[in-house]
């Protein structure tokens, strides 16, 4: 099998140990955050109009949207630990138009309707950016677009193919390499207003006090132990000793186990390593470029992505996504030092100019992967409860979408949204264990298998790509 750039170029063993030590097992973007008290937590009995459990993007989006809907709803949303602590403060602050994790997804999944969930996704998107700038958000919310890079010469063409020389406009190796001084650059694809980039705990933190100056009573430390539905309404037990009655129910627990039996196989939870490296210095930003600070993801089926942060940063993630057995979720996983230590290698092989820099800071963050790599909507218990999950890393700007879906659906409203196939329909579960540990090494080994043969996949790949379980990214 063809050898990849990362193991052609891979840098000295001793400049990747400098470079993680001292790193602090941390999100960069918590700790960049003020001090603020802890939430009280929900104790005693209390009764909602519309309960949300789950404090993260996809929590806060519906809180926020409910009271904009109708301010008199009364809104509780319940926090198992503190807001934004899990995914939505350990994301690369990519907020994408896409619904459907890119267009190859979605013409595989939604071809019929995948016009209307583009159209539907950029009006998301430019939703959130005047949302951001109407409540003058401090957030670092930057609409700079992103480049999709080849790193091999046979990802070149699929590129130079989606040039359309308006929004997405094509660049070959030397082009691209001007923009971006990295030798493994082969070319490249700018699209221009599809991707902006956010700091991810600013943006938690600007929809939480959004949403309590709407008036959404917010409870941290609040873990739900149980739904049950009744006659008159749903309550959910509160492990700290409260109860939480509601007429409506709206569930964003992301990678959690769901509250609803029925699709706890629906997801499995993916752990995503990330660094975060010092803030560069003025030579260094200038022997890489990038002056368009746009993000980057390059186009391998085990993919990098990384960018800049407003203190000029690089965020570098991806590529090594692991699935424990048992598909639980430990802080333990956290820390595991072969994905930072490749993390680092492929760093200094696409920036071998920033041989000396440090990084900061490390971190893992659960991603809630479902079978078709994008987002599912589900109802329960005659409509009174909603659940949406599965967006694969992919959320932080279609958390919004979902939350008004979610919010349509326990209206009992008839709408675009509600319309859609991709919201009607689910993807198929995961096997229970012990057969989803080998189902899923399976893929990882034949997606590794496919980055060394120029993309071909195998006979595995191709059946499940048949069946609806196709793994592009």
């Amino acid at each position: 099998m063809a050898t990849t750039v990362f193991e052609r170029a891979r840098p000295d063993a001793r400049l990747i140990a400098d470079a993680l030590e001292g790193s602090r097992l941390s999100p960069f973007w918590l700790e960049d955050l003020p001090e603020r008290p802890a939430l009280p937590t929900l104790d005693g009995r209390v009764h909602a109009d519309l309960a949300i459990v789950g404090g993260g993007y996809t929590g806060l989006w519906t809180a926020l949207l409910a009271k904009e809907r109708d301010p008199s709803t009364r809104v509780v949303l319940v926090e198992g630990k503190r807001v934004g602590w899990a995914a939505s403060g350990r994301n690369g602050g990519f907020v994408e138009a896409s619904l459907t994790h890119g267009e190859k997804n979605g013409e595989a999944r939604f071809p019929t309707e995948l016009e209307t969930l583009d159209r539907l996704g950029m009006e998301n998107l430019d939703a959130i950016e005047s949302t951001v700038r109407d409540r003058a958000w401090a957030c670092d919310f930057e609409r700079v677009g992103s480049f999709a890079v080849a790193t091999e010469p046979y990802q070149v063409a699929e590129l130079a193919a989606a040039h359309d020389g308006e929004t997405e406009r094509f660049y070959d190796d030397a082009a691209m390499r001007e923009q971006v001084h990295s030798p493994t650059y082969e070319g490249g694809l700018w699209s221009t207003r599809d991707t902006a980039l956010v700091h991810p705990g600013k943006l938690a933190d600007a929809l939480l006090r959004a949403c309590l100056d709407a008036g959404v009573e917010v409870f941290e430390h609040s873990a739900v132990g149980g739904l049950r539905a009744e006659a008159d309404g749903v309550e959910l037990s509160i492990l700290a000793g409260g109860v939480l009655r509601a007429d409506r129910v709206a569930l964003a627990t992301n990678a959690f186990p769901s509250l609803l039996k029925r699709y706890r196989l629906h997801t499995v939870p993916v752990y995503d390593y990330v660094l975060m490296t010092e803030p560069l210095t003025d030579a260094q930003l200038a022997s890489i470029g990038w002056e368009g600070r746009q993000g980057i993801a390059d186009s391998a089926n085990q993919f990098h992505y990384y960018r800049l942060s407003a203190d000029n940063r690089i965020l570098w993630g991806g590529y090594d996504a692991i699935y424990h057995f048992g598909g639980r979720i430990r802080p333990a996983y956290d820390d595991r030092r072969e994905s930072f230590e490749t993390l680092a290698s492929h760093f200094f092989t696409t920036f071998p100019q920033l041989e000396g820099v440090r990084f900061s800071h490390r971190w893992a963050g659960v991603i809630d992967t479902s079978s078709r790599f994008c987002a599912f909507h589900a109802t329960a218990h005659g409509g009174r409860v909603a659940y949406s999950a599965g967006f694969t890393g992919l959320g932080v700007a279609a958390t919004r979408f979902a939350a008004n879906v979610m919010l349509d659906q326990l209206a009992g409203e008839q709408t675009e949204r509600t319309s859609l196939r991709m919201v009607n329909e689910l993807p198929l579960p995961f096997p229970p264990e012990p057969a989803t540990y080998p189902a899923v090494q399976s893929v990882r080994w034949a997606l590794d298998r496919a980055d060394h043969r120029e993309g071909r996949r195998n006979l595995f790949l191709r059946t499940l790509d048949a069946v609806g379980l196709g793994f592009d990214s």
